[in-house]
């Protein structure tokens, strides 16, 4: 339902009803079918659709069924003790805002468009084998993630990377990711990125690096990927590991464990950056830069 209202839709002949003659009620019901960015153009049509657009029941239609858990899961106590005073607008603006917790290393939000709960997991938040010993892994400082830095692998012949989340998702379906890239972080130079240090990126053609997933409810899923595909050398993807379901009737926390091995010692490995691991709704998958089998 589209916001194409025209100048010409309120300009009506002397003693005609027009859109400022609408009940305050009813204009805020009929933007509640609206996006949120068509309600925010569509308010600036007059001052009743200004007021209307703030409305309670305009905004909690845009809200995850759980936001108030949610709310009490993220916002400080400051801001959860002020949830009765702050309006429904208010609230999904704090939720679209990235917060951070699990002592910085892991970052939720909203997605403006469908209103489906993201999350990131920084590498310092995942159980990494040899994470600790700079002869296998280096941390590096770079604005190419959303928690400026991450961790690259010179060479290793064990890989084990392991994480686990525990979660209130609101139902839908979700897809796990591991956001990585063969080739040292990249150099800014004008508007263009020059990947580093290719010549390190070894061992991930002779055999492909295992991916799990599995979830508190019993849901598994698996996926294995060859990391030194031509096409993906040299740039950031979002390796598919599989997707879960969160039901409309399961009210406890999602509980999820996932991982990423390669742990054939007959060869070393090297050459990688690891980011982040990234949980998105499943009907983003088609915005992502993401590589499946």
């Amino acid at each position: 339902m589209g916001a194409g209202f025209s100048g010409r839709c309120i300009v009506d002949d002397i003693g005609q009803p027009g859109l400022e003659d609408l009940p305050e009620s009813c204009v805020a019901l009929i933007l509640s079918y609206f996006e949120p960015c068509e309600i925010c153009r569509l308010a600036l049509l007059n001052r009743k659709f200004r007021q209307a657009s703030l409305a309670d029941t305009v905004w909690e239609t845009k809200l995850p069924k759980n936001y108030e858990i949610l709310v009490k899961k993220l916002f400080t106590r400051q801001e959860e003790t002020s949830q009765q005073i702050l309006s429904k607008k208010d609230i999904y603006a704090r939720l679209c805002s990235a917060t951070r917790f699990a002592g910085d290393t892991m970052e939720i939000w909203m997605d403006k468009n469908n209103g489906g709960i993201c999350v990131a997991i920084s590498w310092k938040g995942l159980k990494i084998t040899g994470i600790t010993d700079r002869r296998y892994w280096t941390h590096i400082s770079t604005d190419e993630s959303r928690f400026q830095t991450i961790a690259y692998l010179q060479q290793i012949w064990w890989l084990e990377v392991e994480g686990n989340i525990e979660m209130e998702f609101p139902e839908g379906n979700y897809s796990l990711f591991f956001r990585m890239k063969l080739g040292r972080t990249s150099k800014r130079l004008g508007n263009w990125r020059v990947c580093n240090d290719l010549d390190q990126v070894h061992g991930w053609n002779v055999k492909p690096v295992q991916f799990q997933l599995s979830s508190s409810n019993g849901q598994q899923a698996t996926a294995q990927h060859y990391l030194n595909e031509p096409a993906t050398v040299g740039k950031w993807i979002h390796y598919y590991v599989g997707d879960f379901v969160v039901d409309q009737n399961d009210n406890a926390p999602t509980k999820l464990k996932f991982s990423m091995t390669q742990i054939d010692c007959t060869h070393s490995k090297g050459g990688l950056c690891l980011d982040s691991v990234f949980i998105y709704p499943s009907k983003l998958r088609k915005t992502i830069n993401y590589y499946k089998f």
